[in-house]
């Protein structure tokens, strides 16, 4: 039967969450966790041979739990050291793709053409990229990969002056626009970002608590709960066992001190594209840089980066996007479907394969 209805749906594949935006009026996420069961019991107990998402971590103990994405990328995508490490990324990141594209599309009716466009960080390589084409093989009909914050960009019409930082678990990626699609030049990618936050966080509490016992899993949705920059505000306590009984533990100026690790490769990031940029246009550059991603929502991270440039740069006016979980699988979503079906056909023709598309390179 030939496949006559298209869908668009836009992706975000994320180190700590994978997210999808589709036609149909369907968005949603899950954790970018999945998990195996190590055996006969876990099987019998889970009733199922894949679990994913918040349900994997929360059975990971029973669990073979893997993390198909690092750094936002798919891992071992760049080295050749480690074909078994790399095969087995890719795989998993298949399934992980897969239950996604059937959460958003469970409900529909008929053969459908699928139709979709993956963010990935600012200056992947390449390499990588063209893993994110293999993962979706056989999954899209038709798949582009572009830059993740050029994605937000389009998804909130800024095409022209506008600077966007998503700071996501493993890379923070900025992105200036100047009417065109950026080139290697607009983008900046570091990879002190949520992951790092955590790491820093985890090993400030093992130094100051040694006694209490915890894991990075309970840091990291404390972090997410109650992350901040600012000087000022309420103390911050966090529960954890020790020896077995629960305790109050301050963490206010730790969470602090974490939170900030982020903050000056993003501030420097910002003044590099800044002072890069044509001078005629820098001041409207400066007045409009947006911050995305789910490191958008740390308290005072606005102002801590305001207060910079008004140092370094003389000036600067930070916004925050409403809907950090879902800008970018928005903008990849209007972009795949504002596409015409002439540029789909002209991707099809340039190769044996429907999934190539690489924009931004």
């Amino acid at each position: 039967m030939t496949k006559t209805k298209v869908l668009n749906v836009g992706i975000d594949l994320g180190t700590s969450r994978s997210v999808i935006a589709a036609d149909n009026g369907i968005r949603t996420f899950v954790s970018s966790y999945v998990g195996f069961p190590k055996d006969v019991v876990s099987r019998k107990m889970l009733k199922t041979e894949i679990v994913f998402g918040d349900e994997a971590l929360k059975n990971r103990l029973a669990l073979d739990l893997y993390r198909p994405f690092d750094k936002g990328m798919l891992k071992y995508s760049d080295s050749s050291e480690h074909p078994e490490e790399s095969k087995k990324a890719k795989s998993v990141a298949k399934q992980l793709l897969e239950h996604l594209v059937d959460l958003a599309t469970e409900s529909q009716a008929g053969d459908l053409t699928l139709r979709g466009v993956i963010g990935a960080p600012a200056l992947a390589s390449q390499k990588n990229k063209k893993h994110l084409l293999d993962v979706a093989e056989e999954i899209l009909d038709d798949v582009m990969v572009v830059s993740e914050p050029f994605a937000v960009a389009y998804g909130l019409d800024m095409f022209y002056n506008a600077l966007i930082i998503d700071i996501g678990a493993g890379t923070v990626d900025l992105c200036r626009m100047a009417g065109t699609i950026p080139s290697e030049d607009d983008q900046i990618t570091t990879f002190k970002a949520g992951d790092h936050i955590d790491e820093v966080f985890l090993d400030l509490i093992k130094t100051k608590y040694e006694k209490a016992n915890f894991t990075v899993t309970m840091i990291k949705k404390f972090k997410e709960e109650n992350a901040f920059v600012s000087a000022k505000g309420e103390r911050v306590s966090i529960e954890l066992p020790v020896r077995g009984k629960p305790t109050i533990h301050d963490v206010t100026d730790e969470l602090r001190e974490a939170c900030r690790a982020i903050v000056p490769e993003i501030v420097e990031g910002v003044r590099k594209l800044v002072a890069a940029f044509d001078p005629e246009f820098q001041d409207a550059l400066k007045q409009n840089v947006v911050l995305a991603g789910g490191g958008s929502q740390i308290v005072g991270l606005q102002r801590e980066i305001e207060s910079y440039m008004k140092k370094t740069l003389g000036y600067g006016k930070v916004t925050k996007v409403e809907e950090p979980l879902y800008a970018g699988a928005n903008g990849a979503l209007m972009l795949s479907r504002d596409m015409p079906d002439e540029y789909w056909d002209t991707l099809k023709s340039r190769c044996k394969k429907n999934v190539i598309g690489i924009v931004g390179d």
